[in-house]
């Protein structure tokens, strides 16, 4: 008669439960992986709307029957201002025309983990920046 050796029992117990822990981790970094990029998208997102929203901040001017619009620092931070204030889920960092035809919009968010959120206590700024340009010139 043979006898199995005494130290293999209880070890698939063991296995089970550090297989189990493994999984939860993973499900955990997941969770948190995908509620970053989904943040990052919605960043992304509100500038988008407010770099489009800030093309639509122009002056009209009308020089020798020729009608241009021309955009300004001002009107563009004013409509991009407006938009992001009205959305509430981003702060306007910059609004600028860098040429009178085009309107860039920097904007930033902070995320916090939803599952993991021990590691990563202050959130993590995420930024966007769009741009739009103005279909009359």
């Amino acid at each position: 008669m043979t006898r199995r050796p005494r130290d293999d029992e209880g070890s698939v117990l063991l296995l089970t439960i550090g297989y189990a822990v493994l999984a939860l981790a993973l499900v955990f970094v997941c969770v948190d992986a995908t509620s970053l990029y989904l943040a990052q998208k919605r960043v992304d997102a509100v500038a988008d709307a407010a770099a489009l929203a800030g093309a639509d901040g122009f002056t009209v001017t009308v020089e020798g029957g020729q009608a241009s619009a021309t955009l300004t620092d001002a009107g563009v931070r004013d409509q991009a201002a407006d938009l992001v204030a009205a959305l509430g889920t981003a702060t306007l960092v910059s609004a600028e025309t860098p040429d009178g035809v085009s309107a860039r919009v920097t904007v930033t968010a902070t995320w916090h983990p939803p599952i993991l959120a021990l590691f990563v206590p202050d959130g993590v700024v995420l930024r966007a920046t769009a741009t739009s340009r103005n279909a009359l010139r």
